[in-house]
């Protein structure tokens, strides 16, 4: 998967990556028939549940850290929805949505800019930046072929965004995919450039659903800029609403507390990746007892 082979490279070279708890802790819903499930919500997660049942097992092996139904339930996903997932690589989400948006639905892929791949070095050769300028083509392709039916499946690269594709996204998601443009803004501005192409794609009153490496409030600035995978949550919300967005809330349904980085360490030491263990069996138990890393879960809305 690309998001992988980015991040193992990353961790080689430090070059590439339920319970929610709100701002304010809403009052508890009177328990009317207003408030009960509708049956549409009620056949969404009964779909979803069936697309997430059907996943091979080792994707169903990320649940427990990457809990996809909790995950999108959160962010409002739902069945005949249009999508944006950033940076979907080898589609681990993508092959989720894909059958759980449905026929009346629609995944549109968006992977870094063009000028971007460059500036990773290693795995980022002249082939595969070359094959990079075919990606808005070849993925859809791809996906279509590993998934079969369901969502209408489109791509664009961030910087290049279709004007057809202005103000049609009910979601946005960026799952795992800030950290290499925030390292990246001051060689080319690409958080900056992916967020507002994020408020572009969006319908007014739109989502962005985030799920990033975390990093502790207290460590250093430099270090929390994604280069080592993690950012502030702080700073992203920050970024989020100087892009024009609102804070809905967040969760912490992605925490995972043992993760606790120093600035010695990087993201892609822990699973999958395991970058930093693969010849030290001992290292790697104690990144394996450790898990996936602490996720902040965030939820913005484009103003109506």
């Amino acid at each position: 998967m690309l998001k992988y082979m980015l991040a193992g490279v990353a961790a080689a070279a430090l070059v590439a990556c339920s319970q929610e708890t709100p701002v304010e802790e809403p009052a508890a819903p009177v328990e009317t028939e207003t408030t009960a499930p509708s049956e549409p919500a009620m056949m969404a997660e009964e779909k979803l549940d069936a697309v997430l049942a059907a996943q091979p097992d080792d994707v169903k092996a990320r649940y427990q850290w990457r809990h996809p139904r909790e995950t999108l339930q959160f962010f409002g996903v739902e069945p005949g929805m249009t999508v944006v997932e950033a940076l979907p690589g080898g589609g681990w989400y993508s092959k989720i949505l894909i059958p759980y948006l449905g026929a009346d639905g629609h995944l549109i892929g968006a992977s870094y800019a063009m000028e971007m791949w460059p500036l990773f070095g290693g795995f980022a050769t002249e082939e595969f930046i070359e094959g990079q300028r075919t990606w808005p083509v070849d993925w859809p392709a791809q996906m279509r072929e590993a998934v079969g039916e369901g969502a209408k499946i489109s791509a664009f690269q961030f910087g290049s965004m279709p004007a057809a594709f202005e103000g049609k996204a009910d979601v946005v998601l960026f799952i795992r995919a800030l950290h290499n443009m925030a390292r990246f803004e001051d060689e080319g501005g690409f958080l900056t450039q992916g967020l507002a192409d994020a408020y572009a794609v969006l319908k007014p009153g739109g989502i962005v659903g985030v799920v990033q490496h975390r990093a502790p409030e207290d460590s250093p600035d430099e270090w929390a800029s994604g280069d080592a995978g993690y950012l502030k949550q702080s700073a992203l919300i920050a970024r989020f609403e100087e892009a024009g967005f609102e804070f809905v809330g967040a969760s912490e349904i992605n925490a995972n507390p043992n993760d606790q980085p120093t600035t010695d360490d990087i993201v892609w030491r822990l699973p999958p990746t395991l970058g930093t263990s693969r010849e030290d069996p001992e290292l790697r138990a104690q990144m394996e007892a450790i898990g996936e890393s602490d996720r902040m879960t965030l939820k913005f809305r484009k103003p109506e």
